[in-house]
This record gives structure tokens, C-alpha cells and sequence, in this order.
């Protein structure tokens, strides 16, 4: 079933658990990642970012993903990830994405708050939630513009009630596309943080964190973690794999459905992991 971001991180931030928001790059992710939260009945997030939606764009990627969602035994949110420009925000509502991020991390407080707030104004009109982002969350490699800066507590209480959004991104020490689990998490921020809003947190990078770090952190008031290069690097090695013990084969559907267990198994691994570990997250 199609929900959004306000149907599962509201609960999620008062339990010990939080949702996983997987990237998806096409069809095959989005099936094995679907299977992966079917297979242990609990939600999940598909994630499109820049690069696809540069790539295809997002009517494509609607397209594809929205019928997948309302398909799935389970609550599936599809959900356009850092996004830097209202005209696509716009576009992908249209194409029924029913959660949008718009990334206003890198313009003045001021004018975050500002854009930010025309973007949740249209949004919330047609029932899509909006995640936001202060402070800036680095990237370990592309990405060159975005600088590092961490989230301000002072800066959250504003800026969190006057754009209206429904979940916050933070940056306390995560880095997006880690291969190396060893961002180091500034857990007094994060407090300070908590303190400053009530609203759901977002954790970006998780493949960065060590996982004593993350069942940490999905204690607090972290609802959301997005997923990435632990699930690409699955998936293109299980690709590896299959290529170097089959070197006559060349159709890409071949491989990708070799590889496809590999990449359902990592995925139930993270949502499981990110989950309560009292109760699913289900409502």
C-alpha cells in the first residue's frame, strides 16, 4: 500500500526502531527491496535521487515505483530524495510520489525557510509529505558543492516550525556514500537537537555508521535512516560474481535477476536492523 512519510515516522520516533529508506536505481531494486520488506512484514521507503531523476526523470520513475507501492502487502512510501529545485518537487508530486525532500541545506537560513515553505504549502495540499534539511551532510566522494556543516540547535527550533515540514534531515557527523562504517557520531548534538524540535529526524549516510552507532541512534528520536551504498555494493558484486562464472551470457536482465537474492537479503538485513525491536512499525 502507498503511504507517506506521516503514516510511519511519527510512531517510529517515540519507538526504539526507525524505517529504512532504501535508493532505488530501477525496476529489479525496487522489486528485491518490496520482497526484502514483505518477506519480514514491515515498511519500507523507496528513495529516487539525483541521479536517476537526472537520468530518466521522475515521471519515470512514478511511473514505475507508485504501482509497486500500492501493490505491496506491506506500507510502502516512494519519496524523491535530496532535492535542490521546486520545479521538480512539483513534477514528481504530479507523478504521485507521495513524499518529497526539498534541499534547501546549501542557500542562507532565510531562504531555506522561505522555499522550504512554498514547497510544503503545495505538498500538504494534495496529502504528500516533506522532508527538509539544516545543516549540511557532507559526501565522501562526488557531489564536489555540497559543503560540510553541522546541524545548529538554534537554528532547528526555527527553522523547523516556520517551513512546516514533517521530518528533519541532520548532519552530526554522517557522511552520505561511505563504504567504511566510521562516521563519528556527535550523540551530544543530536540531543541538543532533540531538544530543539519534535518533529521525526532523518539520518543520511547509514552505510557510514558502525552499528553499534545505529542501534544507538534508533533509540532517539531518528526515525528514518536512508540506505544506499551498502545495497549497491551488494547488488553490483552479486553482478561480479555472476559475470566472471558466466562470461557467454550478456543479457542485463539475466544478471540483474542472479543478482537480485543478494540485494533482497542485504535489504531485509538494514530493515530489520533499523526496526523495533519490540513491535513492528505497522499501523
Amino acid at each position: 500500500m502507498l503511504v507517506n512519510l506521516n503514516d510511519l515516522l511519527p510512531s517510529a520516533a517515540v519507538s526504539d526502531g526507525a524505517v529504512a529508506c532504501c535508493n532505488v536505481f530501477g525496476l529489479e531494486e525496487a522489486k528485491a527491496i518490496i520482497a526484502a520488506a514483505e518477506s519480514i512484514s514491515l515498511p519500507v521507503i523507496l528513495a529516487v535521487n539525483k541521479d536517476m531523476v537526472d537520468l530518466v526523470g521522475v515521471e519515470a520513475m512514478g511511473g514505475m515505483l507508485v504501482p509497486m507501492a500500492k501493490a505491496s502487502s506491506v506500507p510502502v512510501c516512494v519519496h524523491l530524495d535530496h532535492c535542490y529545485e521546486e520545479a521538480i518537487v512539483y513534477r514528481a508530486i504530479h507523478s504521485g510520489f507521495s513524499s518529497v525532500m526539498f534541499d534547501g541545506s546549501q542557500l542562507p537560513l532565510e531562504e531555506n525557510i522561505r522555499r522550504t515553505r512554498q514547497v510544503v504549502d503545495v505538498a500538504h495540499a494534495v496529502g504528500v509529505t516533506v522532508e527538509g534539511e539544516l545543516g549540511s551532510v557532507p559526501y565522501e566522494e562526488g557531489r564536489d558543492h555540497i559543503i560540510s556543516m553541522a546541524t545548529l540547535p538554534e537554528e532547528a527550533t526555527r527553522y523547523t516550525a516556520e517551513s512546516g515540514i514533517d521530518a528533519l534531515a541532520v548532519s552530526v557527523g554522517n557522511v552520505h556514500r561511505k563504504t567504511e562504517a566510521n562516521s563519528p557520531i556527535d550523540f551530544d548534538l543530536l540531543k541538543k537537537i532533540e531538544m530543539a524540535t519534535t518533529l521525526p529526524l532523518v539520518i543520511h549516510g547509514t552505510t557510514g555508521i558502525a552499528e553499534a552507532d545505529l542501534l544507538k541512534l534508533k533509540q532517539q528520536r531518528v526515525a528514518k535512516f536512508n540506505v544506499g551504498t551498502t545495497l549497491r555494493m551488494a547488488f553490483g558484486q552479486a553482478i561480479r560474481e555472476s559475470m566472471q562464472q558466466e562470461p557467454d551470457k550478456y543479457d542485463r536482465q539475466y544478471f540483474a535477476g542472479k543478482a537480485m537474492p543478494a540485494l533482497q537479503n542485504e535489504a531485509a538485513r538494514v530493515i530489520a536492523l533499523l526496526a523495533s525491536s519490540r513491535q513492528p512499525l505497522l499501523k
